[in-house]
């Protein structure tokens, strides 16, 4: 699966928490939205005015929101693929150790059978 299928196919399951989600999907998804954050944080800041305001301040927080409920899906999604309860994204919360333990769990290997969560994903 090409990078472009596999965000379009992220996005088709826009707030879809049920399922499981391959490690590739995942870290394809969170990569494109760093790189297309970083390139939106450097626009926003060559295009600032003395202030520190900028217009494309708006895209960028839209962005951010725009991507927000399917990010969390596709974490749901993974931590189901490994096994676990979409819930321990809620460890995001503590602060450092939180997003440590959170990544290193959507890190590891998915289940290889079927589980409670649907059948295996495929790479």
């Amino acid at each position: 699966m090409s990078i472009t299928e596999s965000l379009k196919y992220t996005l088709s399951k826009y707030v879809d928490f049920s399922g499981r989600a391959s490690r590739r999907e995942w870290v394809t998804w969170w990569l494109s939205c760093f790189v297309i954050d970083l390139v939106l944080g450097a626009l926003t800041n060559m295009t600032a005015n003395a202030n520190g305001n900028s217009p494309l301040s708006i895209v960028t927080g839209l962005f951010s929101l725009a991507i927000l409920l399917p990010s969390i899906a596709v974490m749901a999604r993974r931590l189901h693929d490994t096994g676990r309860s979409g819930w321990l994204i809620l460890l995001n919360f503590i602060p450092v150790v939180g997003w440590i333990i959170v990544i290193v769990l959507c890190l590891g290997a998915g289940q290889p059978v079927g589980n409670q969560y649907g059948p295996p994903t495929l790479e």
